[in-house]
């Protein structure tokens, strides 16, 4: 089965890195799990960055920034069980498909995605991801080569910026 096209509301299968992690120097994700297209977009080279958002089953912390998938659409996508969110505060970017894409399951080793969330869902995500960057409450990861490029100045400046914090 071929790789598909990362679309908006696509559900994947991703070695999401979380920022905490990534901040600790952390350069993979400990395990795979669902991931959300939430910006795809083609770069000069005529190659696609992604952003994506985690699904997690831990109860998030901050209610609004993050969305609960319901039971029915869990099912329909394949999930587990289990009570899941959308976390709409961080994300990971990277130049599609990259090394962190994982298949579903080991067996479908050639299928990536869950599937796409319903409209509505979706549009509540947007909408709460929105809100997330207007309050500046956004942490992202880059992950691959392609969007690493501007990884070591965006760390500079991240560190500039603490500086002219404390001071």
């Amino acid at each position: 089965m071929p790789l598909p096209t990362p679309e908006l509301g696509l559900l994947i299968s991703y070695a999401y890195l979380w920022h905490s992690e990534a901040e600790a120097g952390q350069e993979e994700g400990l395990k795979h799990r669902p991931c959300a297209v939430v910006s795809a977009s083609e770069n000069a080279n005529g190659q696609f960055v992604v952003a994506v958002v985690p699904v997690t089953h831990s109860i998030p912390q901050r209610p609004e920034e993050a969305v609960e998938i319901p039971p029915a659409v869990k099912r329909r996508l394949g999930l587990d069980d289990a009570r899941s969110w959308i976390v709409v505060s961080e994300i990971n970017r990277f130049a599609w498909a990259g090394p962190d894409l994982r298949p579903v399951s080991t067996a479908e080793p050639d299928r990536f995605s869950h599937g796409f969330l319903p409209p509505g869902l979706f549009e509540q995500v947007i909408e709460r991801f929105k809100a997330t960057v207007m309050a500046r409450r956004l942490r992202g990861v880059r992950r691959s080569e392609q969007t690493q490029r501007t990884a070591a100045s965006s760390d500079s400046r991240r560190a500039a910026r603490r500086r002219r914090r404390r001071a």
